[in-house]
């Protein structure tokens, strides 16, 4: 019989939450706001020397010769790296867990560059200005190769080969076919798709296409090394991931992982392009070659044009539907272009299939063709929605497609066909992240509610094919719905380590990388929930190799879900011992006590942890209260929400104002409501831009040619629409406390939501992001003709 507490309904839905529910302060509130909080940037030493990149100015060639001799004349150039004097190590820049399910295709410095952009050498100088001089001097002579620059022409038969080079693919034994530019194929086939088509009473087929994105995260990456005293090698970084940092640094610079010490201080923003590990082990390798300490930190535009984006992707969607809604049929064939390397190509393109289909759970024929391959552009990698924001971007317009066919409100369709609690899909067993996925049941779901919430709040019923018309301008509303995952199960790990102190507080130590998101504050929520104590009295330490456990990392939205669970089976050893403390002191049955408030009580009396604390240190039997725990996960619950949108046209310009956005989300419990309320409003305004103004811009050599905030629009605080964010709570019993993920899935909704809305104003249906005012006016003229 265990004791009671305020802790003992943490797998079970309950109302008596003391901390987990509400919206306490982030914990780096203060030292953010008053400019106290240290970036990478913020961190030196004496005599540190600093880093600049030469970078091809050719998408595709061979380096012929490299002269540095004039460089290195230059009055306080250090030292100079390229691909002759460094070793040729294969390795993924993707930070996932080993063995990566990313092919090694990459080399520190290689003599074929394959995009413009790509790192020719690095410069070690006494001065930022010395290095940018001595890299203007560096003498290359290439020979220029045949580019690939069209994702759809990779496979031809004439096309030019990216890797030709043996003994380049995967770990893990994936497909890889660089003879045909192949990263990445994957074939899943649940039932018959051509019988289901058949036996179908309407067929659909149609053909969509996203585009690349720029994370854009305020701070640029930056890393910072050093030897500390004992000549180990300490890496601070603007890093996801740092354990796998450490790992891939470890086997690029040849030295042993127990020599590496890799830091995580604050970070200005990753959404994925931060689980790179593309820059840590240059300022590594100049630091165990020079003795010197290191400093290397992009420009805006080396961010754009040489770190990483979203993948491009053309999809197919097909459908087959019965007459009364029943989706019957469904297929989706991925094209995906991965850029100059395959970093997450296998992964971003199984999300496309495994974060998707198992939402239209009815299909009893369902099919997944992906294929992702190289080309001769910049390199793709992870980004916030991660494969499933390219799948929902067709999905939720071939929804809308056949709703307006068969005649019925396009929630309807959804509300017949969606998941439901107690249901599974055989897509999550058939299709993982790069590997088979796993068995699992729907046990939270409340899409429904989201539906029926975000129509109200767009006023759906009454705006939905009525074309609402002010002059020029015309008004329409339009819907997704969406779903995506809580962690990589069978995959990740994250752990946690706490202590207590003499004043009754505790040091949580936890891997989980903060990166803006308040995955600290959120952490400490419950492990003070578990503990019956306030957020003040948990003083977390997150993300420093040598002294927090191992955590994955920020991916895969798996902090809360799994990294929190690790906290709260920690915190639950430590109350267990904190009770069983309390019993030796008042020589009561462990079952009898209460905790409370810092305080455990018994019959006739009560004990603060403080006293508890010095009796276990100090009087009789001392040991210290302490506890560590590891979580691994066996299933991704996934979050679930709809999307609704109302856009104006201009039918003369084909300027398109986003007037209203609602997105109602169900993430479990949120944990911290506003926390959980920011994660949305941000993934939706990350998707706005994404779908409205973002865009690359490429001359015909394959060059980026807007690789600035100037002219690569984003959108801001003037841009935004009337955004409503709806938090539909459920419990997710595999969860901490019943919570699941947020992060990633608001993203998935404004690319399709959007393109419904313009089709419901002006009856144009797009195929193509993004929905720039051009390619509405040149629509709306070909409707016209």
């Amino acid at each position: 019989m265990l004791p009671k507490g305020c802790n003992m309904e943490s797998k079970k839905p309950t109302t008596d939450l003391k901390t987990v529910g509400f919206s306490v302060n982030k914990i780096d509130a203060l030292s953010l706001s008053t400019g106290r909080a240290q970036f990478t940037d913020d961190f030196s030493a004496p005599n540190t020397a600093h880093i600049k990149l030469l970078y091809s100015p050719h998408a595709h060639a061979k380096i012929k010769s490299l002269d540095t001799s004039e460089a290195l004349k230059i009055p306080g150039v250090i030292d100079i790296i390229h691909h002759g004097n460094v070793p040729a190590i294969l390795h993924t820049t993707a930070g996932q867990g080993y063995p990566e399910p990313s092919p090694y295709d990459t080399l520190m410095f290689d003599s074929t560059m394959r995009f413009v952009g790509d790192r020719v050498a690095a410069v070690l100088a006494e001065t930022p200005e010395i290095a940018e001089a001595a890299v203007s001097k560096i003498k290359v002579e290439y020979e220029i190769l045949p580019a690939l620059l069209d994702f759809e022409k990779a496979t031809d038969d004439d096309a030019p080969k990216i890797h030709p080079e043996k003994g380049k693919g995967y770990l893990i034994g994936a497909p890889y076919f660089p003879e045909k530019n192949i990263a990445a194929k994957i074939l899943i086939d649940v039932g018959n798709l051509e019988q289901g088509l058949k036996e179908s009473d309407f067929t659909f087929t149609e053909t969509f296409y996203s585009h690349y994105g720029s994370h854009s995260a305020l701070e640029p990456h930056a890393a910072f090394s050093y030897l500390d005293e004992r000549n180990r090698l300490i890496i601070v970084s603007t890093t996801q991931v740092p354990f796998h940092t450490r790992r891939i640094c470890s086997h690029l610079l040849q030295i042993p992982i127990r020599q590496i010490r890799v830091i995580k201080p604050r970070i200005g923003g990753g959404f994925g392009a931060k689980q790179e590990v593309f820059i840590d082990y240059i300022a590594g390798m100049f630091t165990l070659r020079t003795g010197r300490p290191a400093k290397l930190v992009l420009t805006r535009e080396e961010v754009f044009v040489s770190s990483r984006t979203r993948h491009p992707m053309r999809v197919t969607v097909q459908a087959g539907v019965q007459k009364d809604g029943t989706i019957h049929a469904i297929a989706l064939n991925a094209l995906m272009n991965t850029g100059a390397y395959g970093a997450h190509a296998l992964t971003v393109l199984s999300n496309a299939g495994s974060k998707v289909l198992p939402l239209i759970n009815k299909a009893p024929h369902q099919r997944f063709n992906g294929t992702t391959v190289y080309t001769n552009l910049p390199v793709a990698g992870a980004y916030r929605g991660y494969g499933a924001t390219q799948g929902y971007f067709p999905l939720g317009q071939m929804m809308d497609i056949i709703a307006r066919k068969l005649g019925i409100d396009v929630l309807d369709l959804y509300r017949k066909n969606a998941i439901r609690n107690g249901e599974t899909s055989p897509i999550f067993e058939k299709l993982g992240e790069g590997k088979e996925g796993v068995e699992q049941i729907i046990e939270s779901c409340g899409l429904d509610e989201c539906i029926d919430r975000g129509a109200r709040e767009i006023g759906w019923s009454g705006k939905r094919n009525k074309k609402i018309r002010n002059g020029a301008k015309v008004r329409g509303v339009g819907m997704a719905c969406m779903m995506q995952g809580s962690s990589i199960p069978r995959v990740d790990m994250g752990a946690a380590y706490m202590k207590m102190n003499e004043d009754g507080s505790f040091n949580l130590q936890i891997g989980a990388t903060d990166i803006g998101t308040g995955s600290d504050t959120i952490l400490g929520q419950i492990a003070a929930e578990t503990l019956c104590v306030g957020i003040d009295d948990i003083l977390v330490t997150s993300s420093d190799t040598d002294f927090t456990p191992f955590d994955v990392g920020a991916y895969a939205s798996s902090t809360t879900y799994l990294s929190g669970e690790a906290v709260r089976k920690c915190a639950e050893k430590i109350r267990l011992q904190i009770l069983g403390v309390a019993a030796e002191m008042s020589r009561m049955p462990v079952e009898s006590l209460t905790m409370k408030e810092k305080m455990v009580f018994y019959k006739g009396g009560k004990l603060s942890f403080e006293e508890i604390c010095h009796y276990a240190m100090y009087t009789a039997n001392q040991f210290q209260i302490q506890a560590s725990e590891s979580h691994f996960t066996t299933a991704s619950p996934p979050p679930f929400a709809a999307h609704f949108a109302e856009v104006e046209i201009d039918i003369e310009t084909g300027d398109i104002r986003v007037v209203k956005y609602v997105a109602a989300a169900d993430c479990g419990q949120p944990i911290n409501p506003k926390l959980v309320e920011g994660q949305i409003e941000g993934a939706v305004v990350n998707g706005i831009s994404w779908t409205l103004t973002e865009e690359f811009l490429f001359n015909e050599k394959g060059k980026l040619t807007n690789p600035n905030f100037g002219r690569y629009k984003l959108y801001s605080a003037a841009d935004l629409p009337d955004i409503k964010t709806i938090v539909v709570p459920t419990w997710e019993p595999t969860g901490p406390y019943g919570a699941k993920s947020v992060a990633e899935i608001g993203i998935n909704g404004p690319a399709p939501a959007i393109a419904n809305a313009i089709f419901d104003a002006i009856g144009v249906r797009l195929h193509s992001l993004p929905f720039t005012a051009e390619k509405v006016f040149q629509a709306l003229k070909e409707s016209a003709r």
